[in-house]
């Protein structure tokens, strides 16, 4: 019988990449006012492929519209596969939450023509996340197709892949990727002699049809193919060519004696995995954490539970998310595309943040207005009840009773020796910092001064001054604006101070008042270079500039060394490490200064300044040069807590290396475990390379790694990489996680080089992937400390921990009058992960993960509804409990 050639028209549309996104969309228009009346015109061209993402649909109709229609009829015909996803994301740099919103995205966009492809199509991200199985079961999908990731041990293109909870889906892999088909000849024998190669080729791995993958990137329709396929059918009986859908595909493959693999696919075995994108541009990486986090933690729940349903700010909400699933894009998010592209996505996760931040605010202030007493309150934005620091203002210079006093201020700002043209300009910014003024006057004095005074009062919330000191600084200056002047600003006497607020229920709130602290007081070691909390002790070591951390419990751990700042030379690119082969070292300061900046009792900070002499960067193989970097790096303990929070910032004036800390582990080990998405993976010490990439160890994480009886939590810092204190080049166990805290580099892709002989897009320069300039980066270092009795709370820690250094406790000032309690809960859920908050309609919509290797019980105390999947149907309903299989997700709809 003859075999069956599926052939799968598409193009695979890089919305940005080593051209801005305007440029590649003039393209997108050519393709597809080329590509829609073919289809109309040709029956032989039967079906296309938009590469599985949406975007690509909107991108072209935004400049079309009247195309519209036309594109209905074909998506509803079959003619045309559009989705399922809105864009083709990278699914480690992400969120989970971004990869479910990016799928919903797309399902939702794609039901106006005539549905979503039922194909989970992963063709060209950098590796596949564990969970992706589960997520795409719960879309209903029951296929996927991937290209890169996968493992030297599966040796079929169709085999089993299953995520952590059990699920999975058949995986469609592509063995020379989303190309073997682009070229197309005209010809059907040359045809019939090229899928014959193919099969040859690949004959021990190919399982059931060949799939034919007609297009590559950004590539135009070829009108010969009805022709040529018919052809290629007459001239011979050994292959039957078909134009036909992925879907249809998948649909016949063979699903028996099929290899299986669980979890994530990250080997370079076969496939580039460009490990690299992890680390290349840390602006765009805390960038991303920043605008994320605001979203799902902050800004979502807090509307969900405190804003009126009606005022539910469903259209900003949509607005962040796009600009949060446009920049998840491979190429966009991973950043290794031209410098127009990286400051895009920069503006576009800067505006969602700003969104996140805005809602933010309102939904607190709409919290703060519906209590019945007035006072500072305190709002938790995650479901667990915690502790936590923040500062508050205090009237008058008597501290309040269990504070920590930072600063005082006298209540006055003066500004002398400016003239009246300058005076208009600070009135007007004083005006727009202080808007609870009090009180204004202008005068002019006897010796021609125009004197303007301005009182303001801060705890005067509701206060706006409606006046028109404006206008009279404004007249009296256009008399003569070269006069002098003088501004003078007063506001009450008062005190800023560290206060800690105790037992903040999840989704709940309470009002501080000060009451005696009941855990031990932060305080220095006698020599000043140590701070301790009667949990852990951390003290510096003046010589090297590096810290130990102590454990002062039973258990008595301890680890030196943390903080070793490790720079080496990167001759790679945006894609990949690749160290030069005279590489210099430099892993020590040549001169350390320490220094108390607080000393307790509920905060403690200690100031470390080491000036470095970093080479200036690299001509050829070799590094050169030498910069001097003054590095800050500051400690903060705080009272009650076993997290030591590091704040290093530095300017960036060397080009071509790579930046890591160096944290010396309590034990020695040869796993780690990083968090992704909606899960914790196991890792080893040695990765999975190939022919066409060195196989380098370095691995993501999105928010904590934990190895060796450390956990550290991070902001955006994803590479990380088990070492050994030795260099050893293959340790049976290895001594330390490295960090790596920035990677620059002045390639979007390299040419041959040890790391990757060949190119892995458009070699040119990327001068912004250097990250010159200012740079602050934020993670925190804790033991570990898993409680072997329960296993259902082996992650808990590292999640409060993240929580802790990234979504702190917020707050703000109640007037009183409203009808709401001091303290109280909106919402209880306990027993899981919660990873979204947000409204459904007049319902609420909560997704758990239950992070961990035992089944547990999630209850949503006093509620009932129904179990959905994450298109949002109805699977079960329950009433206060839903039991959880290990690393399941469930998304509840509460009544």
């Amino acid at each position: 019988m003859a075999r069956t050639v599926a052939v799968v028209p598409h193009t695979h549309w890089d919305r940005e990449w080593y051209a801005p996104f305007q440029i590649f969309r003039l393209k997108l228009v050519d393709l597809l006012d080329e590509l829609l009346p073919r289809l109309e015109a040709d029956p032989g061209y039967a079906h296309f492929l938009l590469d599985g993402q949406m975007a690509v649909v909107d991108d072209y109709l935004a400049v079309r519209p009247e195309a519209e229609p036309r594109l209905r009829r074909l998506g509803a015909s079959g003619r045309l596969g559009v989705g399922p996803w809105y864009v083709l994301m990278d699914e480690f740099l992400v969120s989970g939450e971004t990869i479910v919103r990016d799928l919903q995205m797309g399902f939702d966009r794609a039901a106006a023509f005539g549905g979503a492809m039922e194909v989970g199509y992963l063709p060209d991200m950098f590796g596949h996340v564990a969970q992706m199985p589960q997520l795409l079961a719960q879309f209903g999908l029951q296929h996927a197709v991937v290209w890169r990731g996968v493992p030297a041990a599966v040796d079929r293109t169709g085999f089993w892949w299953q995520a952590p909870d059990g699920s999975r889906v058949r995986a469609e892999y592509l063995p020379e990727g989303y190309g073997n088909g682009a070229t197309l000849p005209d010809d059907a024998k040359d045809l019939v002699a090229m899928v014959r190669r193919y099969e040859r080729l690949h004959a021990d791995m190919l399982v059931g049809d060949i799939l034919w993958m007609n297009g590559t990137d950004h590539q135009m329709p070829q009108p010969w193919l009805g022709r040529v396929i018919a052809e290629a059918n007459a001239v011979q009986d050994d292959y039957h060519f078909v134009v036909t859908g992925l879907a249809d595909h998948v649909t016949r493959a063979p699903t028996t004696a099929l290899p299986e693999w669980h979890g994530e696919l990250r080997s370079g075995a076969r496939a580039n995995l460009l490990m690299g994108v992890v680390s290349n541009r840390v602006d765009v990486r805390r960038a991303a954490s920043r605008a994320e986090t605001g979203l799902e933690r902050r800004a979502e729940p807090l509307s969900a539970l405190y804003v009126p349903p009606e005022a539910w700010p469903e259209a900003f909400l949509a607005e962040a998310w796009r600009d949060v699933v446009l920049d998840a894009a491979h190429d966009s998010s991973c950043a290794c595309s031209d410098d127009a592209v990286v400051d895009a996505v920069l503006v576009r996760y800067a505006e969602a943040a700003q969104i996140a931040d805005g809602l933010t605010e309102r939904a607190v202030a709409h919290l703060a207005d519906s209590l019945t007493e007035a006072g500072p309150l305190v709002v938790n934005p995650t479901h667990r009840r915690r502790d936590g620091l923040f500062e508050l203002r205090f009237p008058g210079h008597e501290p309040c009773p269990h504070t920590q006093v930072l600063t005082l201020d006298d209540g006055e700002q003066r500004s002398d020796g400016i003239t009246r043209r300058d005076c208009v300009t600070l009135v007007q910014a004083a005006l727009d910092d202080h808007p609870h003024l009090l009180e204004a006057e202008a005068t002019v004095e006897v010796d021609g001064v125009l004197d303007v005074r301005l009182h303001h009062d801060p705890s005067r919330r509701q206060v706006r001054y409606a006046g028109s000191i404006r206008a009279e600084v404004g007249e009296l200056a256009a008399a003569a604006p070269d006069a002098p002047a003088r501004l003078t600003i007063t506001v009450p006497p008062a005190h800023a101070a560290v206060v800690r607020a105790r037992d903040v229920p999840g989704f709940g709130w309470t009002t501080w008042e000060p009451r005696p602290h009941d855990v031990d007081a932060v305080a220095p070691t006698e020599d000043g270079l140590g701070l301790g909390n009667g949990l852990i002790e951390v003290v510096v070591d003046p010589g090297s500039g590096t810290f130990s951390l102590q454990e002062l419990t039973a258990a008595g751990r301890r680890t030196a060394g943390l903080g070793r700042l490790v720079d080496g030379g990167d001759t790679g690119d945006t894609y990949n490490h690749n160290p030069p082969t005279h590489d210099t070292v430099i892993d020590a300061p040549h001169e350390v200064q320490v220094a108390l900046l607080e000393e307790g009792p509920l905060r403690g900070r200690l100031e470390i300044v080491g000036t470095h002499a970093w080479p200036a960067g690299a001509d050829g193989d070799r590094r050169v040069g030498s910069v001097p970097t003054e590095v800050r790096t500051v400690l903060e303990v705080q009272a009650g807590s076993p997290l030591v929070r590091v704040t290093t910032g530095f300017v960036n004036a060397s080009r071509d290396h790579r930046l890591r800390t160096w944290l010396p582990l309590p034990e020695r080990t040869d796993r780690s475990f990083a968090e992704c998405a909606f899960a914790v993976v196991e890792r080893g010490l040695v990765a999975e390379g190939g022919p066409t990439e060195r196989p380098l160890a370095t691995y993501p994480s999105r928010r904590f790694v934990a190895a060796g009886g450390l956990v550290v939590v991070h902001e955006g810092l994803h590479e990380y990489e088990l070492v050994d204190l030795d260099d050893d080049t293959h340790p049976a166990s290895a001594g330390a996680l490295a960090v790596t805290l920035l990677r620059a580099t002045g390639l979007l892709s390299n040419g041959p080089m040890a790391a990757r002989p060949l190119p892995a897009g458009p070699v040119r320069p990327t001068p912004g992937a250097q990250v010159l300039g200012p740079h602050t980066v934020r993670y925190g270092v804790a033991f570990d400390d898993p409680p072997a009795d329960r296993p259902t709370e082996r992650w808990a820690q590292a999640h409060a921990l993240a929580d802790d250094l990234l979504v702190p406790l917020l707050v703000t000032r109640a007037e009183g009058g409203g009808d709401r309690p001091s303290s109280g809960q909106a919402l209880s859920v306990t027993g899981a992960e919660v990873t979204a908050v947000q409204r459904r309609g007049p319902s609420l919509e909560v997704r758990v993960v239950n992070a961990s290797d035992a089944d547990t019980m999630v209850e949503v105390e006093g509620r009932r509804g129904w179990v959905l999947d994450l298109r949002g149907r109805p699977v079960e309903p329950f009433e206060g409990t839903v039991e959880l299989a290990p690393w399941r997700i469930a998304t509840l709809l509460l009544d």
